[in-house]
């Protein structure tokens, strides 16, 4: 059974979650731009909403597509894609548009096309294929380090671009290489990078280096036995690394990090102590999260109403179809509704672990994980930054927020996954 036959096989659940997520994201985005796109056809493609609308019916016209084609025609042709990735990754240093600071975009006239969202759903297909081909296993140091360079080499040329959101993301499928066998220890290794990090600039650089030694001797005189201890490599090498982020944490943050960058660390962890400074912050990089929080709360239990939000129509809130789309949920719909959307998502999420869970191919339950793990870092990330529990990084609400090339790899990445399980009890192939 094929195409017309592939609907009726599909996980429901999922698929209207999806299809709620979707309609309910556009009808924000609507909301948000109305006032200043005006009244317009739905599909006028000077609109924000006309394009997105657009892009969704091009996403369901590419899966009415995708769903002729047999599976393994998928999986053979992952390393291949992943390279014409690359390929327009670079392209974008030559051929480029900048919008916003970074050169992430390719103008196609009518509308842009953003690569790095392609190159999300395409590294988590190469990674597939990569582990789940015959002998691949993580417990080796070299199948561990063309692992870890599938995810690294987009996230360098993302960072190039500079677009430090989108870069942040594909760290997500590193969730993926624990789940399947990555030594424990590396995970210690990034969450402690990240610490020492924050740390350094919360209590200085001498104060870290002296816990950092301290730390480290502690850990060497108290190791595991040798049955259970990281490899000598890592012994050695991991204290090394550490003591360099330590000492250079400084100079990155002033040489390399911008002053936008900057300002939002130093809200986020609250590093300046001159407070007419740390003022100056919150009104210029602390404003959308302030706004956005105000937007939220005056919508109290139900909302002000659809198109009724006087903060979304006075244009309050900077990026609300884009990046702070779920304050508009909080102002027109309220608490009620809010909670019921990030009990969609994890809803969403939640499921979709149970599907990769069943899979009988290697292949699928691991792109199923990728598709998890971009989804889920994409929804706690913005939420958090909306509701100012993380600092401002500029990553989008999946489904939601306004940007074609997001919503159309959104959906196709979740389509994939969920015709991989309507064809689970496939015959494996090679």
């Amino acid at each position: 059974m094929r195409g017309s036959f592939l609907l009726f096989r599909l996980d429901g659940l999922s698929l209207f979650l999806i299809v709620a997520l979707t309609a309910f994201g556009w009808l924000n985005i609507y909301s948000t731009t109305i006032e200043v796109d005006g009244a317009a056809t739905l599909l006028d493609l000077t609109t924000s909403h006309g394009k997105q609308l657009f892009f969704a019916l091009v996403a369901l016209a590419a899966m009415i597509v995708l769903s002729f084609f047999d599976e393994h025609l998928i999986k053979r042709y992952s390393s291949v894609s992943y390279l014409f990735g690359l390929a327009l990754l670079l392209g974008l240093f030559v051929f480029g548009s900048t919008i916003a600071g970074a050169t992430s975009w390719y103008d196609l006239g009518p509308i842009n096309f953003q690569p790095s969202e392609l190159m999300k759903l395409l590294t988590a297909l190469a990674m597939a294929k990569f582990l789940s081909d015959t002998g691949v296993s993580l417990q080796r140091s070299t199948n561990q380090f063309y692992a870890v360079l599938i995810i690294t080499i987009p996230v360098l040329l993302v960072l190039m671009q500079p677009d430090p959101g989108s870069a942040l993301v594909y760290l997500s499928l590193f969730l993926v290489l624990f789940r399947e066998g990555l030594p424990p220890y590396y995970f210690f290794a990034v969450v402690l990078t990240g610490l020492s990090f924050s740390l350094t600039l919360m209590f200085g650089r001498n104060i870290l280096l002296i816990a950092t030694a301290l730390g480290f001797l502690t850990y060497f005189l108290m190791r595991p036995k040798k049955k259970k201890r990281p490899p000598l490599f890592f012994d050695a090498l991991f204290p090394l690394v550490q003591f360099g982020i330590v000492t250079a944490t400084p100079w990155v943050f002033n040489a390399v990090f911008k002053q936008h960058h900057r300002d939002r660390f130093s809200l986020w962890l609250g590093l300046e102590s001159d407070p007419e400074k740390m003022l100056t912050i919150k009104q210029t990089i602390g404003y959308n999260t302030y706004q956005a929080e105000q937007a939220i709360a005056s919508g109290r239990w139900w909302g002000k109403g659809f198109l009724q939000g006087t903060r979304t129509k006075g244009d309050f809130v900077p990026s609300q179809h884009t990046d702070y789309i779920f304050s508009s949920v909080g102002e027109e719909w309220g608490f009620v509704m809010s909670a019921l959307v990030i009990l969609a998502f994890v809803g969403l999420l939640l499921r979709f672990v149970q599907l990769a869970d069943r899979q009988k191919q290697a292949f699928h339950r691991i792109y199923g994980y990728g598709v998890i793990s971009i989804l889920f870092i994409h929804f706690t990330i913005n939420i958090g930054m909306v509701l100012g529990l993380l600092p401002t990084i500029g990553i989008p609400l999946p489904f939601f927020s306004y940007g074609g090339s997001g919503l159309f790899f959104f959906l196709l990445m979740c389509f994939i996954f969920l015709k991989m399980d309507a064809n689970r009890h496939k015959t494996h192939f090679n």
